[in-house]
């Protein structure tokens, strides 16, 4: 048993010399999130001018230390242009039904882990299913267990199971289905995108979701290959990437799409969040009235 304890521990000291320690608390972090939520009242700015975005990036999980920042400044800027308001926050507290009532669009950026209260979580359900609208990005759909079921059973409708590794990013065509939505309107029928690719239990369109784009498996390795792993991550020929769907009143978006920093620089990226979030303020495109 002890030999088994220093052999353990040695790997894990590898590991950690070979990834870098904040690496390391992050994998352990993804693989054991924690459930902590915020109580402190959040004060918002009297002067959100609709369409106001809330821009919420709590995590209980994994932390995408770089795509985080980008993705913020990103959205930042696009509201800016286009006259919207943004409140950016890390606390729960925020979820209460008075606030949530100032904002059309609620943007889940990287968050993971169990992050909102019995209270926080019904509030925000209520308001999203009164016709409120819900963007999510990449590691809003990146737990591989959740607390709160609805959200992955029905707001999400697909259990992430995992992402290649050896390599972890890599190239592969994205395919367009539906140039219709707003997010997809300006994009090409295929393009070449460089990402940690996210691979689900099952296809989100079972539940009736509306897909936007797939991603070819063909065009890269969907497996782990990592500490002797070695595990076959394969969906198919059906691996949405981008999906939306009314949710009661409300409009749903989601993308896998953002784990690095330099995605958020590409035109194709800037263009998919617009649309989303422009959709979701019920702004532009149709449904989910």
């Amino acid at each position: 048993m002890l030999r088994r304890i220093l052999i353990g521990i040695a790997v894990l000291l590898l590991v950690g010399v070979a990834l870098g320690w904040p690496t390391l608390h992050n994998a352990w972090r993804a693989a054991h999130p924690i459930s902590s939520y915020d109580t402190e009242p959040v004060t918002l700015p009297p002067d959100l001018a609709a369409p106001a975005i809330l821009l919420f990036t709590k995590t209980n999980g994994f932390r995408h230390d770089e795509g985080i920042p980008a993705g913020v400044k990103l959205i930042e800027s696009i509201a800016k242009r286009r006259g919207w308001s943004v409140f950016h926050t890390e606390s729960g507290a925020v979820f209460t039904p008075e606030n949530l009532a100032r904002f059309q669009v609620v943007v889940f950026h990287q968050v993971s882990g169990d992050v909102l209260d019995d209270a926080q979580k019904e509030a925000f359900k209520s308001w999203l299913e009164n016709g409120g609208g819900w963007v999510g990005i990449h590691g809003a759909g990146g737990d591989r267990s959740y607390a709160w079921r609805w959200y992955v059973d029905e707001l999400l409708g697909a259990q992430f199971i995992g992402h290649p590794m050896g390599p972890q990013f890599q190239d592969a065509k994205l395919e367009i289905e539906d140039h219709d939505h707003p997010a997809t309107a300006k994009l090409p029928d295929h393009f070449v995108h460089n990402e940690e690719w996210y691979s689900f239990e099952h296809s989100p369109r079972a539940k009736g979701v509306h897909v936007l784009a797939v991603v070819d498996e063909y065009t890269y390795s969907p497996r782990v290959k990592w500490l002797g792993i070695n595990q076959d991550l394969r969906m198919g020929s059906d691996h949405p990437v981008v999906w939306w769907h009314c949710q009661g009143k409300g409009r749903a978006f989601y993308s896998a799409l953002g784990h690095q920093a330099k995605s958020y620089d590409e035109p194709e990226m800037g263009q998919l969040i617009e649309g989303a979030i422009a959709w979701a303020a019920h702004q532009e495109g149709e449904g989910c009235s």
